[in-house]
């Protein structure tokens, strides 16, 4: 039987692989199309266009892997400090900007208005090469018409603290935008447009990663508005309207906009999870990989993750130990109104709060390691992609006087494992597909 001498370094090591997995250097070279004609009557250019958190490192693959002598220019943005250093040093010929994420500024706003005017006037001979990417959706912020960046910004952070799912959110974002749900496809046209993916979403859904961009939308405006008022969104009149006339209706599938069109998934969660459970059985210990589309609360996920471990640790089952369990997924956190209840607002993002969630489960069952984070390297807004729960997880916090249930009760996941050292700190990863859990039952 393999032991494992040091836990924390172990399920490290399994994140380490499936963020790996998922870096554009290694997955951009099978999926780029030849150059259009450089010749003749034909001639074309390349022009590459993208969000989301890894734009930045997916413009920087393609840039190296592009024919010398085949001219490409093109603008990408992705988040604050997710440029990788290498690029930063040493920019190359696709420009990359930096905006906010995961509430839209005005950075991100004045971007999508220049990917916009790039795309204007392209011929049927050229080339839109479209990397697109988790967080798009708040990078690339052109309000639709009638509403403003501040409007935008207000129903993202209500989005964001309602709970409510990723599909849902995008939903929304698609229909109250000038650039996302297939129209940046229509303002390429006639342009030959190739789409190069990374999913962040369960499901994979070219559509839902960074609110689809670039392909058709088959939700409409009244799912939209069904959804802000199932949350409680409010909306400003302009949005109201659009969104109860139909004025905002995105391209649909069988648009003639798409002909042509192709969509290349470069990455998943999936692959991630299979690295990571590779990794494992290298090491000598079994993996099993529960799902790579995983929902729902954040606390209740780590519950039942959980209940699962417990079982493993006290009967052997489902699972023999030692293993490892793995998920993906992306849970939600329903953030509470701190100022109602009169206290300060909480820190910490999903993967965090899955942990505190798992960790008040466990009650410090004995041999079960935890980590959980966010493959971005970013959890939420904090400096940590997430943290680790280990058997004496909440005596330590009990300790330094600290209970678990008031830290969760307020949605305050990342001041409990800050005092406690087990934050997970890699800093941006420059890839992002999602939630990545790792359970250790040994």
């Amino acid at each position: 039987m393999t032991t494992i001498t040091d836990p924390r370094a172990f399920l490290r090591s399994l994140y380490d692989a499936a963020v790996q997995r998922a870096l554009p250097a290694h997955n951009t070279a099978a999926h780029l199309p030849l150059p259009p004609d450089l010749t003749g009557p034909r001639r074309g250019r390349t022009l590459v266009l993208g969000a989301g958190k890894a734009g930045g490192a997916m413009a920087a693959a393609v840039d190296a892997l592009w024919p010398a002598e085949a001219p490409l220019s093109g603008l990408v943005v992705t988040r604050y400090a997710h440029v990788p250093p290498a690029y930063r040093a040493r920019p190359g010929r696709i420009e990359v900007v930096e905006a906010r994420h995961p509430v839209p500024d005005e950075a991100g706003r004045r971007a999508a208005q220049r990917i916009a005017e790039l795309a204007q006037g392209l011929t049927e001979h050229d080339l839109v090469l479209c990397l697109v990417s988790g967080g798009g959706s708040a990078l690339l912020s052109l309000p639709a018409p009638g509403l403003t960046l501040a409007d935008k910004q207000a129903i993202n952070q209500a989005l964001l603290k309602s709970g409510a799912a990723i599909d849902e959110m995008n939903c929304v974002r698609k229909h109250l935008s000038a650039i996302k749900g297939g129209r940046l496809a229509a303002m390429c046209a006639p342009a030959r447009v190739v789409t190069l993916l990374i999913s962040d979403v369960p499901g994979d859904a070219p559509e839902v990663i960074a609110s689809g961009p670039t392909v058709p939308d088959g939700s409409t405006c009244a799912d939209a508005l069904a959804i802000c008022r199932r949350y409680g969104i409010a909306l400003p009149a302009a949005a109201l309207a659009g969104l109860e006339s139909g004025a905002f209706e995105t391209p649909k599938p069988g648009n003639a906009i798409f002909n042509g069109h192709q969509v290349h998934m470069i990455a998943t969660p999936q692959q991630s999870l299979e690295a990571a459970a590779a990794a494992a059985r290298a090491a000598g210990i079994e993996a099993h990989i529960l799902s790579d589309e995983m929902e729902g609360e954040s606390r209740e996920v780590g519950k039942v993750h959980a209940a699962l471990a417990r079982a493993v640790a006290r009967r052997g089952a489902p699972f023999a130990r030692p293993c490892v369990i793995l998920s993906g997924g992306e849970t939600t956190v329903t953030v509470k109104d701190k100022a109602a209840a009169g206290q300060a607002p909480g820190r910490g993002g999903r993967a965090t709060e899955f942990l505190l969630g798992c960790a008040i489960a466990l009650q410090g069952e004995p041999g079960v390691h935890v980590l959980a984070a966010d493959t971005d390297g970013i959890d939420g807004i904090e400096d940590n992609a997430g943290a680790l729960v280990t058997p004496s997880t909440l005596a330590r916090a009990q300790a330094l006087g600290m209970k678990a249930a008031e830290y969760l009760a307020r949605n305050d996941a990342y001041g409990f494992f800050k005092p406690l050292g087990d934050l997970v700190t890699p800093g941006p990863t420059f890839t992002n597909v999602n939630d990545f859990r790792a359970l250790l039952v040994s």
